[in-house]
């Protein structure tokens, strides 16, 4: 069996490209500064009027207070170096429970929950797999599945394939995440519902950052 390095383990393989990938090259150094790791980079909106920058710590836990001096720091950086000429809109968040899974490590960490991966060509006449995730072995995600005729099989999807791979939010990820909430040191016994959904998903919105080149500067919310 080849087992990867954990450097290699923690390396994304789902990588942006065009000016997604831009805005990451310029982030990462920053995040990585703060002990916090990129997990996707997101343009959305007419005109990409919206920047996406999902961000987490090693365990894939992450505050508000992490969201919040993200957001400061990278905002004098993006000013200088403007990748985006123009007004937008700059949302630094968690990657959220249903999370997406760019690293071999997430396999890993993610396994007995279900997900839902999508491969840039066919496997055995079909892109779209869903299922119970079994790890990472060998360059292959190995995901349960349940085929028609066939039952219940465990196949294997090589990396190289994957074009877009999230968890699928049920009530024991739910559980599962608030549980490794809890262990990162948060007081979560002491928040409402509401305050632990927001350290989980730094608020719904993410912590935002408005920019426009005709003002006088970012404004923060």
């Amino acid at each position: 069996m080849k087992c990867l390095s954990r450097d290699a383990e923690q390396a994304r393989f789902i990588r942006e490209t065009g000016l997604a990938a831009e805005f990451a090259r310029l982030c990462e150094p920053v995040m990585q500064e703060l002990g916090l790791r990129l997990v996707r980079v997101a343009l959305s909106g007419r005109d990409h009027a919206t920047v996406q920058i999902m961000a987490e710590q090693a365990d894939g836990t992450i505050s508000v207070g992490d969201c919040a001096e993200l957001s400061r720091k990278l905002s004098p950086l993006l000013d200088a170096h403007d990748p985006m000429p123009g007004g937008y809109t700059l949302e630094v968040s968690s990657p959220g429970i249903d999370r997406p899974l760019v690293r071999p490590s997430d396999f890993e960490d993610w396994a007995g929950h279900e997900a839902k991966i999508e491969l840039v060509e066919l496997l055995d006449g079909r892109k779209r797999f869903k299922g119970l995730l079994e790890g990472f072995e060998d360059g292959e995600v190995r995901l349960e599945v349940d085929l028609d005729g066939i039952g219940h099989k465990i196949l294997g999807l090589p990396m190289d394939l994957i074009a877009n791979a999230k968890l699928v939010m049920t009530d024991d990820l739910i559980s599962e995440a608030l549980k490794r909430s809890q262990k990162d040191g948060e007081d979560t016994l002491k928040r409402s519902e509401k305050g632990v959904e927001d350290t989980l998903k730094c608020s719904e919105k993410g912590v935002e950052d408005t920019r426009d080149a005709a003002s006088e500067g970012p404004k923060s919310v």
